[in-house]
């Protein structure tokens, strides 16, 4: 089989295994986040497609404009949703349409740094790591993100090499798009100087279309991320996604981080190889890209420590990850000569690849949040359409989002879940301001009954104040007087 044909097998068997289950409601183990993306889709929709002013649920009887990402993912699927309905598989399809185009940037890339073999080891690792798969099929902005930002490596290296402005112009708007779309791709810059310094040298400082890429490439950004600060100063719930990520931790949360990537995002044989390919020397040009990447990551982790609880902020490490250990993987085939040798080395390590992909994998996919789902489904039919719902929800937005109801996480601050309650009277208190601004019905999925048990005073003032519509083991709805 040729290398472009082998590339192809790759590149669809990757595309497959992300389509399945692609109409998963979102309940997985990332359902609060795809269920905001989700709900600021299915807001543009409704409320007239403003732009620039996306809206989530939890704000209550408040508009619930905030400050996020530029939503032009969430709005194009708005646009697909005004012919189809509202359906999950678009919001994930788009994830895994981006995906698809970025698996022949990525082989392109690689192979013009390095060579076909490296490539194509590159493309297994990048199709299969776990996180990778996961990533490349939920509703989120952070693969759309990395494609463009590996376009805009890759156009941006051929401009440097071949002197194609129209290879410079795609580079410019595509780096201005992965920022916009993600602003902590932004990271993407250190790479990028990387790259100027092997090509000019020292003489970079004086080179207009340098300055002219990076003008486009950060002032759309600025401008938008701006806009988006001023939307969550001026409106309720005043929130900025993301915006409490820039905390430094301690060692522990580092480790933590560290042994999720190596095992769970990566799978142990992936970090092997490539802990083992960092550190052969590149013999190409341009071979020390990916190292500089490897940095700006780092100091991301480290600066972002907060931020990085989240494994998709580790993405980046993904295609990294995948070029290092691809690098060891053709030293070992250039200096084995048996070719029955090679083969039953390169059969063995797709197999343990597949196996531990599917193990670590799997556990993605698990409905984390079918409690919510559930009794959201129970709250669409049984409430009115204005009802305004407090959801002991554990701050995941889903439970709003499939009962298309708009409401408030309880407790909360600013919108914004606060965890249990200290006392029955901190409970008491939260919940009478909340009816005082419009709230309706209360209600307990499984995760959250407990309460109703462990806080007696504050079960006693419910049973006072508001109507018992449905108790079960798994949930309790309340309507409010």
């Amino acid at each position: 089989m040729t290398a472009a044909r082998l590339a192809w097998f790759i590149g669809l068997s990757a595309i497959a295994v992300r389509l399945i289950a692609i109409t998963q409601p979102f309940i997985d183990n990332w359902s609060w986040r795809e269920s905001d993306v989700a709900a600021i889709a299915r807001n543009f929709l409704e409320n007239g497609f403003r732009f620039a002013y996306p809206q989530i649920d939890w704000a209550g009887n408040a508009p619930g404009y905030v400050g996020t990402e530029f939503p032009i993912l969430p709005f194009v699927v708005a646009l697909v949703y005004k012919f189809t309905g509202v359906h999950e598989w678009i919001g994930r399809f788009e994830s895994v349409l981006f995906f698809a185009v970025s698996l022949p940037i990525f082989y392109l890339l690689v192979r013009r740094i390095f060579n076909e073999s490296i490539a194509l080891w590159a493309l297994v690792f990048y199709s299969f790591a776990p996180l990778s798969i996961v990533a490349s099929r939920a509703f989120i902005p952070d693969v759309p993100s990395l494609c463009l930002s590996l376009a805009g490596i890759y156009f941006f290296l051929r401009s440097l090499a071949d002197d194609d402005r129209w290879s410079y112009a795609i580079a410019s708007i595509a780096l201005s798009l992965a920022i916009l779309i993600k602003g902590t791709n932004a990271i993407i810059g250190l790479p990028m100087l990387y790259l100027s310094w092997e090509r000019y040298g020292i003489s970079l400082v004086r080179q207009k279309r340098l300055w002219i890429s990076a003008s486009i490439a950060i002032l759309p950004a600025a401008i938008w991320y701006w806009h988006a600060r001023q939307i969550a100063t001026h409106y309720y719930p005043y929130h900025f996604f993301g915006a409490g990520g820039f905390e430094m931790m301690n060692l522990k949360w580092y480790a933590e981080i560290f042994w999720r990537v190596v095992t769970r995002s990566l799978t142990p044989l992936i970090s092997l190889l490539a802990l083992a390919g960092v550190l052969i020397l590149p013999r190409a040009k341009y071979g020390r890209v990916f190292h500089w990447w490897f940095g700006a990551m780092v100091a991301f982790v480290f600066f972002l420590g907060y931020g990085n609880r989240h494994p998709w902020y580790q993405l980046p490490l993904v295609p990294i990850a995948a070029v290092f250990a691809a690098i060891f993987c053709d030293e070992v085939e250039m200096r084995v000569h048996q070719p029955f040798v090679r083969q039953f080395l390169t059969a063995l390590i797709v197999l343990v690849l597949a196996v531990l992909s599917f193990n670590y994998a799997r556990a993605f996919y698990t409905p984390a949040s079918s409690d919510l789902y559930d009794l959201a489904l129970r709250l669409r039919k049984i409430t009115p359409d204005d009802a305004r719902l407090i959801a002991a929800d554990g701050g995941d937005p889903t439970l709003l989002y499939y009962a298309h109801r708009r409401g408030w996480h309880f407790l909360e601050a600013n919108g914004i879940w606060q965890g249990p309650p200290i006392d029955d009277s901190e409970a008491i208190a939260n919940l009478e301001g909340l009816r005082e601004r419009g709230a309706s019905y209360l209600v307990f999925p499984f995760r959250t009954r407990w309460w109703l048990d462990y806080y007696p005073g504050f079960a006693e003032h419910l049973a006072r104040t508001s109507k018992e519509i449905a108790r079960t083991p798994e949930d309790a709805i309340y309507k409010l007087n």
